[in-house]
């Protein structure tokens, strides 16, 4: 992934919403990210949300430019900026056509695999659990390949077992159809 010019300092930022400015430039105004590999945010929950830069502020997942960002974050800082990231609306761009083969297979490792049980039925997240449904195909196959290969570490050990066996013809598969879910 290239890195990104940021418009501010993040660390610098005097108030929460200079400090916010930052990440919506990355990962969009309305909820969706227009840069390869950078996640949408909209429609996350807020939970979720939290506890994703906790672990990037505490070093738990480090990935640049989020974690040199998250320095000097407080606990009220991570709450007052996922109070406002997860009023994001969901993401709503275009939706490229389906492959109904690819489908099938998604559908079919979905069901196997129960990935609905904690991602929900539409895919629209739980509290610990992220949004899968619309977000950038290009991010969902990054994120799901991570896992694969324990470069990306849940803190639920959950997503590892579910990984293991899948192949990358399954992690695009599964890419592919969540993207296009609204």
């Amino acid at each position: 992934m290239a890195l990104i010019a940021l418009p501010t300092s993040i660390a610098g930022a005097a108030t929460i919403d200079e400090r916010l400015a930052a990440c919506i430039a990355c990962h969009g105004d309305k909820g969706e990210s227009q840069i390869p590999e950078v996640p949408s945010l909209g429609a996350q929950r807020e939970f979720f949300l939290s506890v994703q830069l906790l672990m990037f502020r505490d070093k738990m997942r480090y990935i640049e430019p989020m974690s040199g960002m998250m320095k000097g974050w407080s606990d009220e800082d991570l709450r007052r900026a996922t109070d406002t990231l997860a009023k994001l609306p969901p993401p709503k761009s275009a939706i490229p056509p389906l492959d109904p083969a690819r489908v099938e297979q998604a559908r079919a490792l979905i069901e196997q695999h129960r990935c609905n049980f904690c991602h929900k039925q539409d895919f629209s997240g739980e509290q610990n659990a992220p949004r899968l449904a619309g977000q950038r195909e290009d991010y969902l196959l990054k994120a799901l390949r991570d896992y694969k290969n324990n470069s990306r570490r849940a803190y639920d050990a959950g997503m590892a077992d579910v990984m293991y066996p899948l192949t990358d013809a399954n992690l695009q598969d599964l890419s592919h159809y969540l993207s296009r879910l609204r």
